[in-house]
């Protein structure tokens, strides 16, 4: 897949090991977010990916258990040739520290100008997210009066229990 770098800060993806189905991206430039909000850490490169084809932005496991941040899943589409975003949320709600945090845990008084408790800084060339290469399937929609019934229904939400 052709990939154009539009940041010199920008890594061209990899794959960590042989069999991953995930490539991770990573972050071009610093980015901080405090509890709360919602943030778009930049890659700084754009994709051409094929027709028929999508990338599916997922979270990383360890950022996911480790961190208060929260990677939201996304679609980079087969027509899109700008720089591929990540859109992450801080979700701490914890006020009981003065410093902020990276995202690997440790102290980091000095490196940010404003130290908001629960804070986190996502560090250029930090690993944010990954990607899947996803084939997508098109179908052709018909607008119906009645759906067959199934034993399911219309019942959802946690239906068949928690």
């Amino acid at each position: 897949m052709k990939v154009k770098r539009l940041r010199e800060s920008a890594v061209i993806p990899t794959y960590a090991k042989q069999f991953d189905s995930g490539f991770d991206l990573v972050a071009a430039e610093d980015v901080v977010i405090a509890p709360g909000e919602t943030k778009l850490v930049p890659t700084g490169l754009a994709f051409e990916i094929p027709e028929g084809y999508e990338i599916q932005v997922r979270p990383r496991s360890g950022m996911t258990l480790k961190t208060r941040l929260r990677v939201q899943f996304g679609t980079v589409d087969a027509g899109y040739r700008g720089d591929v975003g990540i859109i992450v949320d801080n979700i701490s709600r914890d006020n009981w520290s003065n410093a902020a945090r990276l995202i690997n845990n440790s102290y980091a008084y000095e490196t940010l100008d404003e130290c908001i408790p629960g804070s986190y800084l996502i560090k250029t060339g930090d690993r944010i997210a990954q990607g899947v290469i996803a084939a997508v399937e098109h179908t052709t929609f018909e607008e119906v009066d009645d759906l067959n019934e199934t034993e399911r229904g219309t019942n959802g939400y946690g239906s068949t229990g928690i």
